[in-house]
């Protein structure tokens, strides 16, 4: 706490960049706005916060700059931008029970039997993170796994991917679920001898969600603060916070006339309630210097694949009697769209699985005619695609929203989920870029690291941080240096209509960069992997230094 309070002066103290402000002596990287790797020693900023001048090693430098920075010879790259995360659940989850390490159930059981006995005080134990595949458990938690270490107050835990949750049965008690209760549509009660057996999968999440405790406004803020620390810490400049409440935005307004908004955010409305409330008639204007902005609206069509949510064409090979839940009907979903984008909303849809992609696809193409103008739609994963609809998406103009990292996460479970002849489409970045598809990319923090560095090394690699497999995952779908640093800036602007103003370091931009020590488009998957920011700079502004 005691980090978290100063990080909260210094922002309170930011200044806006002075005039001529000089970064000088830095191997400097960046993107033009055609995509090109532009390099230079020595950058301008302007009082406004935004790219003056790059110099070359030839060019004069301002005589009397305001102030100077000596960057020693350190590479300078453009700030990170995560085109797909959930900055409020990361909040939360350094606030709450964690259990993204546990290797076991034993494990997990411990953490949370310790923690519980740690916070005596806590009517409700509220977690996250768990992981049955990581285990190795070969099913899903039970009640009774849960009941044998809290048999005594209500416990409630998120599925790592957010698809699903565990509960114990005081939790199931205070909910009211019985042996009657039904799934909502898009939902799923696992049952065992006829009862629930404590997992809530997609829209069932919700039976358990009505009747927890809800964070209080004083939480959120606490939360707030906690991410936006640790996303600086990661060179983290600007978010797209996909699925934003109403209450969570009110938030990020707090932060704003505080003056303790660093980091930018790209918000999309928690479906249409949170995006009319939010935003009423229209994307807000840009809020706080380019800080905040609503920008459009998520829409969940099917769940994930670790509890298999995610809607497939075929059965899952591991479990043959399903293909996953689609959560919204075909009307429902076009109902929605159009209602989104009749008021120049950006529609972003979640769609894992191959059947939810192409219906996202076929919805798009219903409507594109109908609703002229530049409207990027937007597909958040595209994890596995059929190959016949990755050209689709090009023809349709659809930004893939994808998340480098979740491959070499899911690598495994890929493979049970659906057999070894049905992962052509999997994770096909390489595919997607060969058809013409604009790749944004992200890490869906809180359910992986919103680290940028292992996804950019996964990215080009596609391997894990043991470098697993030898030779990389079908490594035909491995894109470039480049690919992977313009998916994590200049496209993850583009993606959000923020291409105007971010993304780049080109003249006119705003100067949000990292000083790094490494140069990335040089060095090897694992030394990327290693790398961390040394500064993060936002608005020609130095919210973060390492060991400072």
């Amino acid at each position: 706490m005691k980090r978290l309070a100063l990080t909260v002066i210094a922002l309170l103290l930011a200044a806006p960049a002075q005039a001529d402000t000089l970064v000088d002596n830095v191997n400097g990287i960046t993107l033009d706005k055609d995509g090109k790797v532009v390099r230079f020693t020595g950058m301008v900023i302007g009082t406004d916060g935004k790219v003056k001048q790059l110099l070359d090693r030839k060019d004069k430098r301002p005589e009397r700059p305001d102030f100077k920075e000596d960057g020693k010879g350190r590479t300078l790259i453009p700030g990170m931008i995560d085109a797909h995360g959930h900055l409020m659940g990361l909040g939360l989850s350094l606030m709450l029970l964690d259990l993204s390490d546990t290797r076991s159930l034993a494990e997990a059981q411990a953490t949370i039997k310790k923690y519980a006995d740690e916070n005596p005080e806590l009517p409700w134990i509220i977690g996250r993170g768990w992981n049955q595949e990581k285990w190795g458990l070969g099913r899903f938690p039970t009640a009774a796994d849960l009941d044998a270490v809290v048999p005594d107050r209500p416990v409630w835990l998120e599925r790592v991917d957010g698809h699903a949750g565990w509960a114990n049965s005081a939790a199931m008690t205070a909910a009211k679920i019985t042996a009657a209760t039904k799934a909502p549509e898009g939902g799923r009660i696992e049952m065992v001898d006829g009862k629930p057996a404590g997992v809530f999968v997609d829209a069932a999440v919700a039976l358990i969600d009505s009747a927890k405790p809800k964070p209080l406004a004083r939480d959120l803020d606490r939360a707030f603060l906690a991410a936006q620390q640790q996303l600086l810490a990661q060179g983290i400049t600007a978010i797209a916070d996909m699925g934003t409440t109403i209450q969570e935005w009110q938030a990020y307004r707090r932060a704003g006339d505080k003056h303790q908004l660093a980091i930018r955010i790209l918000s999309y409305g928690g479906d249409i309630d949170n995006m009319a409330l939010i935003a009423g008639p229209g994307p807000t204007p840009w809020l706080y210097d380019d800080k905040l902005r609503m920008v459009g609206v998520k829409l969940y069509l099917d769940g994930a694949l670790g509890s298999r949510g995610a809607w497939l064409k075929a059965p899952y090979a591991d479990a043959p009697g399903q293909k996953g839940l689609p959560l919204l009907t075909p009307a429902q979903l076009r109902n929605k769209m159009v209602r989104a984008s009749m008021d120049k909303f950006q529609v972003a849809i979640h769609a894992i699985g191959d059947a939810a992609n192409a219906e996202a696809l076929d919805a798009i193409t219903d409507l594109t005619a109908d609703l002229p103008g530049e409207r990027r739609w937007r597909i958040e994963h595209a994890q596995i695609v059929d190959p016949a609809d990755i050209p689709r998406f090009a023809k349709l103009g659809v930004i893939a929203s994808m998340q480098p990292i979740h491959q070499p996460s899911d690598r495994l479970m890929a493979e049970a989920r659906l057999g070894p002849d049905r992962l052509k489409g999997a994770y096909a970045w390489r595919s997607m870029e060969n058809a013409g598809v604009r790749l944004a990319f992200g890490s869906d923090v809180p359910v992986e690291s919103a680290n940028p560095f292992p996804g950019i090394a996964a990215a080009i690699s596609r391997t894990d941080a043991q470098g697993q497999p030898f030779g990389g995952w079908h490594p035909e779908e491995a894109v470039s240096r480049e690919t992977a640093l313009d998916g994590f800036t200049r496209s993850a602007a583009y993606a959000a209509f923020a291409e105007d103003r971010l993304g780049t370091l080109m003249p006119g931009m705003r100067a949000d960069f990292l000083i790094v020590d490494t140069d990335l488009l040089l060095a090897s998957p694992e030394d990327i992997r290693k790398m961390v920011p040394l500064e993060t700079w936002i608005g020609g502004y130095r919210f973060y230094k390492k060991g400072g």
